[in-house]
């Protein structure tokens, strides 16, 4: 799953979340997140779910992702076990039955069954879903991609600019027409501004999996490959503030943070990771994040680097950027 989350630019489709800690339903397009909804309208949003096939599924990362429909319209919908909380053990040991399954010696496993609360699945539901949602979450092979410069003039952004990959999700964020409540700072000057959210992906009851987005007010700037030094005040200003925030707010200092970019990225409306150091989120390998540090240096160093350097990036087998990579003869 981590390997090739490119397509959410390259598909450009953000999800609507359905959980106990969401007030997450309905989408306002297809790229786009979904609205505050009451308690009543969330709790049976599954149960006319049928499932058509499963996508694909990680018994390490504990997710499923499923096909099927919902109210007669195509859906995608994602589970995920949640993480265990350290204040919740001493509940979890007491309040929890346990069924033996094999004792040898001194060692023994068991079923445990927690209380529900404590036994929450996220669940992430797309609807209604494309062919292009249904093929983003297919299990692939993915191939490096090697992008000259010049790869990227006559490639890549013909691509880019043929799809009209829509960011309106992004806009309604930063004009608070939605999840305004969501945002954990903002600055809002319209050259260095930017707002800073929890990722989806992360439920915010840990820190050991912190994940938040920050997004530029500045809205020219699509990729890596648009950076100049005279972005430097942006990047430095979304570096710092974005670190002192995340400090502030939950107690983590910035050398315990992964700060980075994507390439290629997964909207074209320029915003910079958080994570927690140590937490391996989808898409933090070295052939898609780019340090942010390291944005900045380069970018001091070389004023023109990312017009002027070859880059990498992984490409899922149905991505329509690598066909046009493999007509090119660049693959």
């Amino acid at each position: 799953m981590a390997q090739s989350e490119m397509k959410r630019a390259i598909d450009s489709s953000e999800t609507d979340v359905f959980s106990q800690n969401t007030k997450r339903a309905k989408a306002d397009n297809e790229n786009g997140r979904g609205e505050a909804v009451k308690e009543s309208e969330r709790e049976n949003t599954l149960s006319g779910f049928l499932t058509t096939a499963v996508l694909s599924d990680s018994a390490r990362e504990k997710t499923i992702f499923i096909h099927g429909k919902l109210a007669d319209q195509e859906a995608v919908v994602i589970l995920e076990k949640t993480p265990f909380r350290e204040e919740t053990l001493a509940e979890i040991f007491n309040g929890s039955k346990l069924k033996l399954d094999m004792k040898n010696d001194i060692y023994s496993t068991y079923r445990l069954q927690a209380p529900p609360h404590l036994n929450e699945i996220k669940t992430t539901v797309v609807c209604p879903a494309t062919e292009k949602h249904v093929n983003k979450y297919k299990h692939q092979e993915s191939f490096l991609v090697e992008e000259a410069w010049e790869d990227y003039q006559s490639i890549t952004l013909p691509y880019i600019q043929e799809q009209s990959f829509s960011v309106q999700w992004v806009y309604n964020i930063l004009e608070k027409k939605a999840e305004a409540e969501r945002i954990v700072f903002e600055d809002p000057d319209p050259e260095t501004g930017f707002v800073l959210l929890p990722d989806f992906k992360w439920d915010q009851k840990q820190v050991d999996d912190l994940y938040l987005i920050a997004i530029a007010h500045k809205k020219d700037i699509g990729c890596l490959r648009d950076l100049t030094s005279d972005h430097l005040p942006l990047l430095q200003n979304i570096f710092q503030k974005g670190k002192e925030a995340i400090l502030q707010r939950y107690n983590l200092p910035a050398s315990k943070l992964r700060v980075y970019l994507h390439y290629q990225p997964s909207y074209y409306h320029l915003h910079v990771h958080f994570t927690k150091l140590g937490y391996e989120a989808p898409g933090c390998g070295v052939e898609r994040a780019h340090l942010l540090a390291d944005v900045i240096q380069n970018l001091q160093s070389d004023p023109q680097y990312y017009k002027t350097r070859t880059l990498y990036f992984p490409l899922r087998a149905d991505s329509g950027l690598l066909g046009r990579f493999k007509e090119a003869g660049r693959l």
